[in-house]
């Protein structure tokens, strides 16, 4: 491509997102992806006929169109369509003590809580109300419609007056984080545990630390929208928005590292390949990491240096240890697909190895595994410090591997108790496998920007014409949170009117 409008280096969702939407706006696109596969943390990859999701493993509102799911609203705009299999429960959650079905529906939600502490299902439906009202309120504001500079006021004001008038009450549960309102509604311990679960599946923080407006989402599209698992995977996904930048006259370029976003007088001019090519352009979009945009894709003092320090001195969750698994599926005809498993109720959930995540999405769709087989993906919390001075072809790497592995093991014994003795494949992964494949600082996911401690970093930077979408990015961790980073940084490069337009186009 030539005369280029935009480079968007990395194609994860948030900057397939922003491709995509810049694309349907008429600007000319190209997104750089160093690997062979486009996706970042949420692609799919093959091994022996099955099929893994490398990262993401819940999704919700795919198959409804008036959810409020950023992605969603995206391929509507892009008239592009996901097929997802609706399901319930949405899973069961494996405390030491019991097993807990997780059901959408509200009634039934808090019924399964009931049968463990009727008071606190009592409490429970209190604090659901008060998210309830919350997501009814953001409901009527479309994540399509934001942007992140000064002309979102008058555009809401323009298109949702009534809207804000209804939020305006609200703006100190909007501001503040879930342990907020647990600690006004909720007093039974389970319960309030039961919830901290809820945060840490969404954020990788407990209550105190996650923000109102994420778990209101969550019951919102629970109960007043669909859960579902999309048909082909993540990466059924992450081709739709690649048919969405491409029918646009967008371009992807798989296997085409970026070296450098270069800068000239404050300002991003494009950026230089691996391989010394030098690609113009007025505007690039980091779909990498802050870290890593900052540490590997910026020249030293391309930055202020108070900027640099403050973007570095971000924390950021910990890395994951995933297993990802090819079993034969004989006999396990009742399998449900959502797990979460805790080992110990006296550990912090966030202790690594404590809380594993389980998702066997071969039992909604056959297709990921061959006959008669079910692919398996189980990951868990761990720290990258553990791992970087190990040299990943030692011995000693292998035995860490099998030995931090064991803890997602046990986790699926509580599914299926012979799961050792069904497994074809096995890979495990770790930190390292993180941040080599993924080129993710430290392997993370995001930053541990706690509610009430900081907000995730704009869209926008210092430097004139670089802007940066992703899990490092406002609003945050998650896939629905970086599909809207991706529509912030879109809309903000278009006119207001382009952005109405795109809005009446799915009746918004």
């Amino acid at each position: 491509m030539s005369n280029l409008d935009v480079i968007v280096v990395g194609s994860g969702i948030g900057g397939l997102v922003a491709g995509a939407l810049l694309a349907h706006y008429g600007r000319r696109v190209l997104v750089c992806e160093s690997h062979a596969i486009a996706g970042g943390a949420a692609h799919s990859f093959s091994r022996q006929g099955f099929e893994f999701d490398s990262g993401p493993s819940f999704y919700c509102g795919l198959s409804d169109p008036r959810s409020l799911n950023p992605l969603r609203q995206v391929l509507d705009v892009l008239e592009e369509s996901v097929p997802a299999i609706a399901y319930d429960p949405l899973g069961h959650y494996h405390f030491p003590d019991c097993t807990f079905p997780v059901y959408c529906e509200g009634d039934r939600y808090r019924a399964a809580v009931a049968k463990i502490t009727p008071q606190g299902a009592k409490q429970l439906e209190r604090l659901e109300q008060r998210f309830l009202k919350l997501y009814s309120g953001l409901r009527d504001i479309p994540t399509l419609a934001l942007r992140s500079d000064w002309q979102l006021l008058p555009l809401l004001l323009s298109r949702y007056p009534l809207a804000l008038l209804k939020l305006l009450p609200q703006i100190g549960t909007i501001q503040g984080s879930v342990g907020d309102l647990l600690d006004q509604e909720v007093q039974d311990p389970w319960v309030r545990r039961l919830v901290d679960l809820e945060c840490f599946l969404l954020s990788g923080l407990t209550a105190a630390g996650t923000i109102a407006p994420e778990v209101a989402f969550m019951f919102g599209e629970r109960t007043r929208s669909v859960v579902d698992y999309p048909i082909g995977g993540s990466g059924a996904i992450v081709q739709a928005l690649v048919r969405g930048l491409e029918k646009r006259g967008g371009e992807l370029r798989l296997n085409t590292h970026v070296e450098q976003i270069l800068v000239d007088q404050g300002r991003a001019i494009g950026v230089r390949l691996r391989s010394g090519e030098v690609l113009n352009a007025p505007i690039v979009i980091s779909n990498a990491t802050l870290w890593d945009t900052v540490n590997h894709l910026l020249p030293p003092d391309a930055l202020p240096a108070g900027d640099r320090q403050t973007a570095l001195a971000t924390p950021a969750v910990d890395s994951f240890m995933h297993l990802h698994l090819g079993i034969r599926a004989a006999g396990l005809e009742g399998l449900t697909g959502h797990h979460v498993v805790v080992h110990s109720a006296q550990a912090r959930l966030t202790d690594p190895g404590n809380t594993c995540m389980i998702s066997i999405p071969s039992v909604w769709d056959a297709k990921l595994a061959p006959p008669n087989h079910h692919v398996v993906h189980a990951y868990t919390l761990e720290p990258y410090e553990d791992w970087q001075q190990l040299d990943r072809r030692s011995d000693a790497y292998q035995a860490k591997k099998r030995d931090r592995a064991q803890c997602l093991y046990r986790a699926l014994e509580r599914v299926i108790p012979d799961i050792r003795d069904r497994i074809t494949l096995e890979l495990i992964g770790t930190p390292l496998t993180h941040a080599r494949f993924l080129r993710r600082h430290r392997g993370t996911y995001g930053p541990a920007i706690a509610a009430g401690q900081g907000l995730f970093p704009s869209t926008q930077t210092a430097i004139a014409g670089l802007y940066r979408v992703g899990d490092s990015t406002l609003p945050g961790i998650g896939v629905p949170a970086v599909a809207a980073s991706g529509i912030l940084c879109a809309n903000t490069l278009v006119s207001v009117e382009q952005t109405v337009a795109a809005l009446k186009k799915i009746g918004r």
